[in-house]
């Protein structure tokens, strides 16, 4: 039997959210189409929106689907940048963000943009005081509100209140975040006058239990945001297109079940958590956990294993019928260092060894106990492999 321990790439998809999708599915019609059919399914889509938007603290209008976290995120940061005000050509984008949004800023800098790079410190923590002082004439920022890798919380309402008060638009990244921590659009907006402060916020529906190609991107009242496609006005004219209905109502049941149980899930998942944790160090004493020790996504277990390959380690554990990653897993299985790691002042040798287990709702102690029973002679062989030793 596989132990699944890769929730942050995505979560097994939950049986409400199945059955929510089999019967939409089974509804016939456009929810842009005036007859009673298509107001049959408009209804519906209307109503999941409005229980996401329950979910996010923000108003259903400001509701805008996607096909997931890097459509948001991409929607977000270039609709911002499109609309920038003249002569503010600088983003602000803190160091180890997720590919989603670095790939992009780097596509906006070859357009003209200039980025205003913010270090994180030792545990991986966005400083808000080093935000707020490269915020001023910039044409828009962003942020995580947890890291994706190492499974740190930032302040996101220091990061939110500084870009407001520094009349600059905001973008929050809560992927990873979302299902595990408090998400409030309207709490982390605050008081935020006009088009300032926190205006886009983007999440993802296959990591809490929704299907794979469903997401969201929170896009305040007051936002000047430009589209990345055009042929229709719906979602405001943000995401035009058909829209999907199914997609969107498990979306709903995912977020309202991931919010129903997250107070008493991060309990069971942090105790987990600090149970492999602590396993695999007291049979590995040289392992370091990275990240946070305490201010991290509940089931964020970030491991680096000195002298060992990430790519062996995860192959023996595989092997063990264990299903782990070493970051991210938008980077298309393509072998390289992690950028996170390096941003909290690690060398590329300790990039290139690290793995990380992310737990959720199916993880169990017996998981935990699997994992511990194998760790040890698996960091061996792959500790091994790094000096050309044979196992």
């Amino acid at each position: 039997m596989t132990i699944y321990l890769d929730h942050a790439a995505t979560t097994p998809l939950r049986p409400g959210a199945a059955n929510a999708w089999l019967e939409a599915q089974a509804i016939v019609g456009n929810a842009s189409s005036t007859h009673g059919a298509g107001q049959a399914v408009r209804r519906l889509l209307e109503e999941s929106r409005e229980r996401i938007a329950a979910v996010l603290d923000c108003e259903p209008i400001e509701v805008v689907f996607t096909s997931g976290g890097t459509e948001a995120i991409n929607l977000a940061l270039t609709g911002l940048w499109r609309q920038r005000a003249e002569g503010r050509d600088a983003i602000v984008m803190p160091d180890g963000e997720h590919h989603a949004t670095l790939d992009t800023v780097i596509a906006l800098a070859a357009t003209g943009s200039q980025v205003r790079s913010v270090p994180l410190d030792l545990e991986g923590h966005i400083r808000v005081d080093a935000f707020a002082e490269a915020l001023p004439g910039a044409a828009f920022a962003t942020a995580l509100l947890a890291n994706n890798e190492v499974g740190t919380v930032n302040d996101a309402g220091g990061l939110s209140r500084s870009a407001a008060e520094n009349d600059v638009p905001f973008h929050l990244d809560a992927v990873a975040a979302f299902g595990h921590l408090p998400v409030s659009f309207r709490e982390l907006r605050g008081a935020a006058p006009g088009g300032v402060g926190l205006v886009a916020l983007s999440v993802a529906g296959h990591k809490i239990g929704a299907p794979v190609g469903t997401g969201a991107l929170v896009v305040a009242r007051s936002a000047r945001l430009a589209p990345l496609l055009h042929g229709g006005g719906q979602q405001r004219g943000l995401r035009p297109g058909t829209q999907d209905v199914a997609g969107a109502a498990s979306f709903a049941v995912a977020a309202e079940e991931a919010e129903a149980e997250r107070e008493l899930e991060a309990a069971r998942l942090a105790a987990l958590r600090t149970a492999l944790a602590d396993g695999i160090r007291a049979r590995i004493p040289q392992v370091e956990l990275l990240g946070d020790p305490e201010h991290r996504i509940p089931g964020n277990v970030h491991l680096l294993f000195p002298g060992a390959v990430s790519e062996s380690l995860l192959f023996l554990l595989d092997q063990s019928g264990i299903s782990a990653s070493a970051g991210s897993a938008c980077q298309a299985g393509v072998a390289e260092p992690s950028h996170v790691v390096q941003a909290l002042g690690r060398s590329e040798a300790d990039a290139r060894s690290v793995v990380r287990f992310t737990l959720g709702y199916t993880s169990t102690a017996d998981d935990i106990e699997r994992v511990l029973a194998v760790i040890a002679d698996a960091y061996a062989r792959a500790s091994g492999s790094r000096t050309g030793s044979r196992s």
